[in-house]
């Protein structure tokens, strides 16, 4: 059509349009290029040679030194701290900080870390999240250069482990509900006092540093406190595990019991009140996650297809051949490659400034749900095999689910947009 317009109307376009017409390039110009399934959409062609250095440093630690721990680390329940320090010797935590020895890269490189963790497992790439995104990233912005200092430097080594406390057994979605309190120490000046229980906190039983909200008692806004381990007298703080989980057993978690717990006033933070301190820390999380689960469907989109073309079936044919498991790997490496794609622009607008909150919740919502689905549906190709961990799939599958449910499950990111949408809110 637009060599159309070139030829038969000519004294119509202006200067510009008339050069283009004639600097255009002429079609098979060059070979076609080959299909790689692996990158379908040559999505790494939108990386810098920082970020593909960065995201190769990543796989590269995560396949050598992660991926064999995880079959005992995932049956036993069994999480090593040491690994938050082995991703702190390269530069993997509180990535996109700048200064404190943090690395401060791209958002888009924070990502590709996600993906090459998680596609190990979940429950690896939840407790670096929690390191790095809501502990280390609430610090950056909300706390005070003291606060700054004293904590990011050790935490983005892994010498300090950070967790963040917000859901409360009796409220997970509607976290404005919460029941912790902080109210003035009655005997020790210049301290609060904060009573309450968190739950379900990725990193709690081994945490040094916990990044606690809590409602002021006399105002009723929520507010975020630093509550340091060694500091709390006993029987003010516990944080027993949770156990027996059937998915991220990879990874620790429990909660975090306040019974009159001191806090040092330096330790508020000064600048945030309400839900926006909080969902802002989010938001970087779900960012990650966003990436994170393209990471797990890709390793179970290699490994279905290894397993598609090994198995021999029905006159020695590879289970490869047939249609309906064709079908299964075209979706999900379509569903893979969207999701990248769409991880990536959001990561560069987020760099600029101009990510709405909205967009966070599309792709966290978007990119775990396919992903969920995805993997479920390529379970099918293992057939029986698909329940021995040895062959990895179940133990995506169960990690997806939860990936779809916590920082904002689902349903409830879809009632963000639906508000950004209509302008209804109709969370109540």
């Amino acid at each position: 059509m637009f060599k159309a317009i070139c030829k038969t109307a000519p004294r119509q376009l202006t200067a510009a349009a008339r050069s283009s017409c004639n600097s255009a390039p002429r079609r098979f110009a060059h070979a076609p290029a080959t299909f790689d399934w692996k990158d379908p959409l040559q999505a790494s062609n939108l990386f810098t040679d920082e970020e593909m250095s960065i995201a190769e440093t990543a796989e590269s630690y995560c396949q050598e030194r992660m991926l064999p721990r995880v079959l005992d680390a995932y049956r036993n329940e069994d999480y090593d701290k040491k690994i938050l320090e082995e991703m702190g010797e390269l530069g993997l935590l509180g990535a996109t900080i700048q200064g404190y020895d943090c690395a401060g890269v791209s958002s888009v490189a924070s990502g590709l870390i996600t993906r090459a963790v998680e596609r190990v497992d979940s429950g690896y790439r939840s407790g670096m999240s929690v390191q790095s995104s809501l502990v280390m990233g609430g610090i950056e912005e909300f706390g005070t250069e003291e606060l700054k200092q004293k904590f990011l430097p050790q935490l983005a080594k892994g010498k300090v482990l950070g967790c963040f406390g917000l859901t409360e057994p009796n409220h997970g979605s509607d976290p404005g509900s919460m029941e912790t309190i902080a109210k003035p120490h009655p005997t020790k000046k210049g301290y609060y006092s904060l009573s309450g229980a968190k739950t379900w906190i990725t990193n709690s039983p081994i945490a040094d540093l916990l990044l606690v909200w809590a409602k002021l008692q006399e105002t009723g806004k929520i507010r975020g406190f630093l509550i340091e381990r060694s500091q709390c007298p006993p029987g003010t703080l516990e944080t027993p595990p949770l156990k027996h989980k059937n998915g991220l057993r990879a990874s620790i978690t429990g909660m975090i019991q306040m019974d009159g717990c001191p806090v040092p006033e330096a330790n508020l933070f000064p600048g945030v009140e309400g839900l926006r301190g909080p969902f802002s820390c989010l938001n970087s999380a779900r960012y990650g996650i966003a990436w994170g689960t393209m990471g797990a469907l890709e390793d179970c989109i290699d490994r279905a297809r290894t397993y598609a073309l090994d198995r021999k079936q029905f006159k020695n044919n590879p289970l490869a051949k047939y249609q309906l498991v064709q079908k299964k790997l075209s979706d999900a490496a379509t569903d893979a490659s969207y999701g990248i794609l769409a991880a990536t622009q959001v990561g560069r607008l987020k760099d600029e400034g101009k990510a709405a909150p909205e967009m966070i919740s599309m792709i966290k919502r978007q990119n775990c749900d396919r992903a969920l689905v995805n993997a479920r549906v390529l379970q099918e190709i293992f057939g029986g095999n698909a329940v021995s961990d040895e062959y990895h799939i179940g133990r995506h599958v169960a990690n997806l689910f939860v990936t779809q449910t916590y920082e904002g499950q689902s349903d409830i990111h879809a009632l963000i947009l639906g508000r950004a949408i209509t302008g209804i809110q109709a969370f109540c």
